[in-house]
């Protein structure tokens, strides 16, 4: 069934959604697939899942610049430029490492893993992916973050690594945010938190999940969809939840 979910934006769209085999990824892509307005969706990631004849696939790793370049140079021979980059990777546990509970549980590895995939990886992304974007209409640029990066909001501690780094990563799209202002005066540049999602990332956590409503991945995705949708250039730098509400620096 055909939508129309970027009705602010013009036709013809040329969508890159990086990290589009994960659980938050897939959905976008199944979503922006039905989305009238869509032409091309460039499917970025590490696998090799099915597509439909919307979507291209590239392979990406956040850990390794050069295939990012390869990637990015791929895109421009390709098209047109890019109307929207969602930044869909993100990093909180793996079989050797869980958030931390305390101080004393601060490891130097995980910290380490926590800033490649969560700041390090998505700002060496904007290096080559930026000068994709458009610059005669509205675009974006775009990376899952999370609600616990807000220094401002943090009551309870814990999750040294991964807060860090959320934390920096907002405040490197904020600084991404001026340059743009200069370097293209229509792009903008965002955080996004998609709430509680029921995906890898958040089932180790049963007890925190229910504090929270937990969305399926899908219905983040069109949540996620709706606030870039309603995104204008003052905005840039920010960073909003799954409601389209700011979240504190």
């Amino acid at each position: 069934m055909n939508t129309n979910l970027l009705s602010n934006f013009d036709n013809d769209l040329n969508i890159a959604i990086i990290g589009a085999s994960g659980g938050i990824g897939q959905a976008l892509v199944s979503s922006l697939e039905n989305t009238v307005n869509v032409k091309n969706i460039i499917h970025i990631s590490r696998s090799n899942p099915k597509i439909n004849n919307k979507t291209n696939r590239l392979h990406i790793d956040l850990l390794d610049e050069k295939t990012m370049i390869d990637c990015s140079n791929i895109i421009s021979d390709s098209y047109k430029g890019l109307d929207i980059i969602i930044n869909a990777t993100g990093f909180l546990h793996d079989n050797d490492y869980k958030p931390e509970k305390s101080y004393k549980m601060i490891d130097a590895a995980y910290l380490e893993k926590s800033f490649k995939i969560n700041t390090f990886g998505p700002f060496l992304l904007a290096k080559h992916f930026i000068p994709l974007l458009r610059k005669d209409r509205k675009s974006i640029f775009s990376c899952i973050s999370a609600r616990v990066g807000s220094i401002e909001n943090n009551q309870l501690g814990g999750w040294h690594s991964y807060r860090a780094s959320k934390a920096a990563l907002n405040m490197l799209l904020k600084n991404l945010s001026i340059e743009l202002k200069y370097a293209n005066k229509n792009a903008i540049s965002v955080g996004l938190h998609p709430g509680t999602v029921d995906t890898n990332l958040s089932k180790p956590f049963p007890k925190s999940r229910s504090h929270y409503n937990v969305f399926t991945p899908s219905e983040s995705s069109q949540h996620l969809i709706s606030v870039i949708n309603k995104l204008e250039p003052k905005d840039s730098g920010n960073t909003y939840d799954w409601a389209g509400k700011r979240i504190p620096f």
